[in-house]
C-alpha cells in the first residue's frame, strides 16, 4: 500500500484533499470519495481526481472513468474482488 493524496477542485474553485492508503488508483479515488462524502464535500462524477502517490507521481481521474472501470471486466479473479469490495465502499 502507497500513502496518496487524493483531491479535486469544486465548482465555487476550492480544493479539497484527502490522504489515503491503497494499491491502486482506482482504489485510492474510491476510497477518497468515500471520505469526502463523510465530510459532505464529494466530487461530483465528472469532476477530475488528482491523485498524487507519495513517490511524487500524479494522475488524475474522473469519478466517471472510475465507475466506468469498477463495471468493466476484471483481468484476474483477484482484480474482481477488489472491484467488489471498492463498489460496495463507492455505493451509496
Amino acid at each position: 500500500m502507497r500513502l496518496c493524496i487524493v483531491s479535486y477542485l469544486d465548482t465555487d474553485g476550492i480544493r479539497h484533499s484527502v490522504e489515503v492508503q491503497a494499491d491502486s488508483l482506482y482504489e485510492a479515488a474510491v476510497l477518497a470519495v468515500k471520505i469526502l462524502r463523510e465530510h459532505d464535500c464529494a466530487p461530483g462524477e465528472i469532476n477530475k481526481l488528482e491523485v498524487e502517490i507519495r513517490s511524487s507521481v500524479s494522475h488524475e481521474i474522473t469519478l466517471k472513468k472510475v465507475r466506468q472501470w469498477l463495471h468493466g471486466g476484471s483481468r484476474s479473479p483477484k482484480e474482481a474482488v477488489v472491484k467488489e469490495r471498492l463498489k460496495d465502499l463507492l455505493a451509496d
